[in-house]
């Protein structure tokens, strides 16, 4: 058989870097190289697969190119450029009867975990004992060792993926990773069978840039190359199980179980998820929380993506796979937890679960995977501040605001907060002065007022009322200071039948800045923003669902605060709860050193030691909540953390930020040494422009 070849055009010099061009951003290491070595090192690596042939034994071979970004050719073996290239490569078929690839190289693993050592499990793999062949100057011909079955389907979609890396720390350059992926028909027709069901980028919401297995491995299309239920191919019967753990590694139950998680009714029953990796590393998922929430299927099976050609197939084909994987209490054959009804194939799923009913919470898929607070039979509320007056010192603040439902229709405050036991509205109060946390409020609350709305409290009719704040700014106030508005429903739907409810709902926060004084109104600084919250978990909502904007959150959690009112006396010292530790502890959880739990309200504690980012994905991903470079050093116009039981306390503005996920003993010294009574010197080292700038040091 003939190559199948792209035309190939070499770029035989051209420079990587320029002062108006670069394929580097901040994230990566060589962004950060002198130009020099740039354009000597060329770092960066791509794949690209360029054709294959079939030998009528079975033979298979593939011709590659390796690159940097540029595009000029680099060395497979790195004698004559820099960094040598690993590679390696997958073979697999999508059956024309099947709706999974089948891959045709396969290994044996062997279990050397203790509890089920010499258990055996053959899986979908790499090729191993392939042979390569030199072809032009960055291109090359791997011939594979696994040959095609003679049987094997001529008119079946086929495909080649190729993976790697790059090892380039010699020039303190890290490791630079690639993956190609390449499809054909072996008798020439166009490919027209594929399987996409959810695009990359749609796991890299969370994931940042999704990789595993060292990080070679890249993007789903790769993934689901290995990752299938088992199957059998040229006489060769493929387990596709853990053997350590007999769990399936078929993408689609696996994923779905790893993001259920603590959710999964057989964790929940006391049987942990686990995977048994390399080196019998155990991946426990048993306490994998979703923070988008676990019955959102939309978050990943995203509706919009034009991407994947199949995005639609999880509402049109539902399977006991599936199903199964998050409903693993569900038993198929004899019906538990099914209502009863067996179900022996996949043939009568879509009857019942139709992709959307005629009502929220019912058996369709959209149905039943409702998000409560989108759910269509909620009335909802919206409330807006209208106008702030008597905003003097001296004075207590009166707020016109309007009240109306999600239709925009006006709605009566008794349809909404206590008299009619419906749900909640509040008002926060807040000298800004460039930082939250100044010196008013009480001693539960440092720095602010809140006042709880109650029907006799306010004036006015339905759509429009007014308060007034139980508290005055104070004599001497000045400046900027800022009104809050926050609150929810409780609302009970489906009355009178099994599928009754309340839900909390809640009404977006609002938030206004005003001056007492007659200055120019101030801005509090953004360092991240609810849409880069929601990029994960999707409605970002906390305390009852009454607060869901980081506008709002930033008031309270402020550097004056701690879990002090929460908090028993028997669990002294107490835990700051200013948002710039908080939220690096609680995403950095898995990798503190130290016990952290924080109490709330109920006095219930919340513990979040076992919090990891989504990987590869890392403390070192600040740009996935940071916006505008707000990680970069020094901070500026915040106050000091009180924070008890930190090793500096109070901890100096930017010591507080970075001890957050760097919180060893050795990190706060280092700060310490670096602060004096003239402040911190944080920036000498790492300002943005430093030779350890934030943005340098937390580069890949």
């Amino acid at each position: 058989m003939k190559w199948t070849l792209a035309v190939l055009v070499l770029i035989t010099s051209t420079a990587l870097v320029s002062s108006t061009d670069s394929p580097f951003t901040q994230r990566d290491k060589a962004y950060y190289a002198d130009e020099a070595t740039i354009n000597f090192v060329r770092p960066g690596l791509v794949f690209k697969i360029l054709g294959h042939e079939i030998a009528s034994d079975g033979t298979v071979k593939v011709r590659f190119r390796i690159t940097d970004p540029k595009g000029v050719p680099l060395e497979r073996e790195g004698i004559n450029t820099p960094g040598p290239v690993s590679t390696s490569f997958i073979l697999a078929v999508l059956p024309n009867d099947g709706t999974h690839f089948r891959a045709y190289t396969t290994r044996l693993k062997t279990s050397t975990w203790a509890p089920t050592a010499g258990k055996r499990a053959r899986q979908a793999s790499a090729d191993s004992g392939g042979k390569y062949e030199k072809v032009a100057e960055g291109e090359y011909i791997y011939m594979f060792a696994t040959k095609l079955p003679s049987d094997y389907d001529r008119t079946a979609t086929h495909a080649i993926s190729m993976y790697g890396s790059r090892n380039l720390s010699e020039f303190e350059l890290g490791t630079n990773y690639a993956t190609d992926n390449y499809y054909f028909v072996p008798d020439g027709s166009a490919v027209k069978k594929v399987r996409q069901l959810l695009a990359t980028e749609s796991c890299n919401k969370c994931h940042e840039d999704l990789s595993f297995h060292g990080g070679s491995r890249r993007g789903i299309d790769n993934c689901i190359l290995c990752h299938t239920p088992g199957y059998t191919i040229g006489g060769v019967t493929v387990d596709n199980t853990n053997p350590e753990t007999d769990n399936t590694i078929d993408m689609t139950q696996m994923v779905h179980r790893i993001h259920m998680g603590a959710n999964l009714p057989s964790v929940q029953a006391g049987k942990p998820y686990q995977i048994v990796g390399f080196g019998n590393r155990v991946s426990d998922y048993s306490g994998v929380g979703m923070p988008s929430g676990a019955n959102n299927c939309q978050w990943c099976h995203v509706e919009k993506n034009e991407k994947a050609a199949q995005k639609d197939a999880w509402l049109a084909n539902p399977t006991r796979r599936a199903c199964g994987s998050c409903h693993d209490n569900v038993n198929f054959a004899t019906g538990e937890n099914h209502l009863g009804i067996i179900q022996i194939s996949d043939n009568q799923c879509k009857n019942c679960h139709i992709p959307q009913g005629e009502l929220d919470f019912d058996a369709s898929i959209m149905g039943a995977h409702i998000t409560e607070q989108n759910s269509s039979l909620l009335r909802g509320a919206v409330a807006k501040i209208e106008r702030i007056d008597n905003a003097e010192p001296g004075k207590k603040p009166v707020i016109a605001f309007s009240l109306k439902d999600r239709a925009g229709e006006p709605m009566a405050i008794e349809d909404l907060i206590p008299g009619a036991g419906r749900g909640r509205l509040a008002f926060t109060l807040a000298p800004l002065d460039t930082d939250y946390g100044q010196n008013f409020g009480t001693a539960a609350t440092k720095g602010y007022v809140q006042d709880t709305v109650t029907v006799a409290g306010v004036t006015g009719s339905p759509g429009l009322y007014s308060y007034t704040m139980s508290t005055a700014i104070p004599a001497d106030g000045k400046g900027t200071w800022t009104i809050a508005l926050e609150g929810r429903t409780d609302e009970k739907i489906l009355e009178g039948t099994l599928k009754e409810r309340v839900i909390e709902v809640n009404i977006p926060n609002d938030v206004k800045n005003f001056s007492v004084d007659g200055s120019e109104v101030q801005a509090r600084r953004v360092v991240t923003t609810t849409a880069t919250c929601n990029t994960c978990h999707a409605r970002l909502v906390l305390h009852g669902e009454n607060r869901n904007e980081i506008e709002n959150c930033v008031i309270c959690h402020n550097p004056s605060m701690t879990d002090a009112s929460r908090r028993p006396a028997a669990q002294a010292p107490t835990e700051s709860i200013n948002l710039v530790a908080m939220i690096h502890r609680i995403h950095t959880g898995e990798e503190q050193p130290r016990d952290y739990t924080i109490y709330g309200f109920g006095n219930i504690p919340h513990n979040y030691n076992r919090v990891a980012l989504p990987p590869p994905a890392t403390a070192a991903s600040c740009n996935l909540c940071h916006v505008n470079n707000s990680q970069q050093a020094p901070s500026r116009g915040v106050l000091s953390t009180v924070d008890p039981r930190g090793w500096l306390d109070p901890a100096p503005p930017t010591s507080a930020a970075c001890l957050g996920c760097h919180a060893s003993r050795e990190a706060a010294s280092h700060a310490l040494a670096h602060t004096t009574t003239l402040g911190e010197s944080c920036g000498v080292c790492h300002g943005p422009n430093a030779t350890y700038s934030v943005n340098k040091a937390h580069a890949r």
